[in-house]
């Protein structure tokens, strides 16, 4: 796996680049004017592991509840503003840590101007935003369409911009539905500038086919040592972003946080609900950061061999189940229901255990 150092900038209390860990974050999907039904989800978003939050800022009622939302909540907030720079310019006013504008409908170059020393006076940080679906129409006519090169050459016309005002707390995204475009058009602007870069693929999609699109086009990414902060972009709940981010980059061995959860694809062996054990593990360890090992297998070709290898593990048989302890076998149950108990009631026996020792830490 590559490493490419880049710059470092900070996002309120946030490292971001400069082989800072790579950070997960997401966007509500509340509208903002909605101040309780925002608050709710950045708290539910923050419990599943988001480190920064992204807002819409629409218009002057969204800066409004921004200024009430920004004294409640902990995690930095990244204020997406299109079309009114007036709008930006208030936002770092209300105490947000960083401005995400799209360069092609922000405004004119003076307006620019006046977005870039407000954040400078308050210290906030402006991501370059590019997508594919807004691109400036002097480079749809001069490229055809919305090419690596011409988002590369979006995002640093602007960028240089920003350098002209004395402005260089930047990082810079380049998002294309297409994962090939992203990973090339990432690969080209990595190579260009050495600002921290936020990686996504815009409209990914629902929850299975954009999970499997961000995690191929952004796994790669990673791999090669490119990006610095990362959200999935899924037409779903939030929150599954947050978890999708994480397993990602726990497959890359870059960062961990909670349990992983392994588990068999069931076939005609299987003689256990092993789909229903799964999403009752699942569900039970959805806001857990206990750094624990957990398997629930259903047949008996992998599944003792898997159970013994972790934390807590489950091979069921027939109607039966087998529950081990660090490869030790603790309990052997009948019936699924008793099972499903049983297992779950050494589980929390575990995560207990954890939360004791850290405490005594």
């Amino acid at each position: 796996m590559c490493t490419i150092k880049n710059r470092a900038i900070h996002l309120g209390s946030l490292v971001v680049g400069g082989g800072a860990p790579v950070m997960v974050q997401s966007m509500t999907n509340t509208d903002t004017r909605d101040v309780p039904s925002t608050l709710a989800q950045i708290e539910r978003l923050q419990a599943f592991g988001c480190e920064a939050v992204r807002l819409a800022v629409p218009d002057n009622a969204a800066i409004a509840a921004l200024a009430h939302i920004r004294q409640k909540v902990v995690l930095p907030i990244i204020a997406d503003i299109h079309f009114d720079y007036r709008l930006a310019v208030s936002a770092v006013e209300a105490g947000v840590e960083g401005l995400r504008i799209n360069p092609g409908n922000i405004g004119t170059r003076a307006q620019i101007f006046k977005v870039i020393d407000a954040a400078k006076a308050h210290k906030a940080v402006i991501r370059v935003g590019v997508n594919s679906g807004s691109l400036e129409k002097s480079l749809m006519r001069k490229y055809g369409r919305p090419c690596p090169e011409a988002l590369v050459q979006s995002a640093l016309r602007y960028v240089h911009l920003l350098e002209a005002r004395g402005f260089y707390e930047i990082k810079i995204s380049i998002k294309s539905s297409s994962v090939t475009d992203t990973i090339a058009a990432y690969r080209l602007l990595a190579k260009s500038c050495d600002y921290p870069l936020h990686i996504g693929i815009t409209e990914a999609g629902g929850l299975l086919r954009g999970a499997v699109k961000s995690a191929v086009g952004l796994g790669i990414l990673l791999y090669e040592g490119i990006g610095d902060t990362l959200r999935v972009s899924l037409t779903a709940d939030p929150t599954a972003e947050i978890i999708a981010a994480w397993e990602i980059l726990r497959s890359l061995g870059l960062r961990s946080r909670g349990p992983e959860i392994i588990s068999c694809p069931t076939c005609g062996r299987t003689e256990i609900d092993i789909f229903a054990l799964v999403r009752a593990v699942e569900d039970c360890l959805a806001e857990s950061t206990a750094s624990i090992k957990v398997a629930v297998m259903g047949c008996v070709v992998n599944g003792p061999g898997e159970a013994r290898e972790v934390d807590i593990g489950l091979a069921g048989g027939r109607d039966k189940g087998i529950i081990f302890r660090k490869g030790r076998v603790i309990r052997s149950v009948k019936g699924q229901d008793a099972l499903l108990d049983a297992f779950m009631e050494e589980l929390q026996t575990l995560l207990n255990e954890q939360k004791d020792n850290s405490h005594a830490l």
